[in-house]
């Protein structure tokens, strides 16, 4: 049966790094052909469109593209809880997801909500990490307790989702995490 994960949380907590390690182990596993990449498919889909217009058209593709790779492993970097909780945060509006969850359900998708301690000076050392690493981000950067209440968001979201959910304390980096993970999933 092929994985259909989606990784959720606020910025800064880590979802990148250990995408990066689940994607290893599967996509490894999984490959065909040793020419390319095939054993698993990883979407980033933070691309600055969810808390605007754009987010739900964009989720509706997404979900779309699943359908279409069904029977091959697939990871999604944010998707449609990343919309609910920038919308709300962003624009003060309350998205309706319940049918793309169905879809996603439908799909045997599992979503891993990646979390942090809610401590200012991990958190401000995160966004200097991030600055060092992607300097435009400076344009968008918030403050330690922005990103505190960002993850506060995704935790009530999660608790309303239909789908099988896992969370994973990400306050240290790097860490095994993906281990859990990969027994969750049925890997290990």
């Amino acid at each position: 049966m092929p994985h259909h994960l989606i990784f959720e949380g606020a910025e800064l907590t880590g979802k990148s790094w250990i995408i990066a390690q689940i994607y290893d182990f599967i996509e490894r596993k999984y490959n065909q052909d040793k020419k390319t990449l095939n054993g698993c498919h990883w979407f980033n889909c933070d691309n600055n469109i969810f808390g605007t217009e754009h987010g739900n058209p964009c989720i509706q593709k997404y979900i779309e593209i699943l359908r279409i790779l069904n029977n091959k492993n697939v990871i999604f970097e944010k998707l449609h809880l990343s919309d609910m909780v920038y919308n709300k945060i962003f624009r003060n509006v309350e998205i309706d997801y319940r049918r793309e969850e169905k879809k996603l359900f439908e799909l045997e998708t599992k979503i891993i909500l990646c979390t942090i301690k809610e401590d200012i000076s991990l958190i401000s050392k995160r966004i200097q990490e991030r600055l060092k690493s992607i300097p435009h981000f400076r344009r968008v950067m918030q403050s330690p307790e922005w990103y505190i209440n960002q993850q506060r968001e995704y935790l009530k979201e999660i608790k309303k989702t239909k789908l099988p959910y896992l969370i994973v304390d990400m306050t240290e980096i790097p860490n095994k995490k993906h281990l859990n993970i990969l027994k969750w999933i049925g890997e290990k």
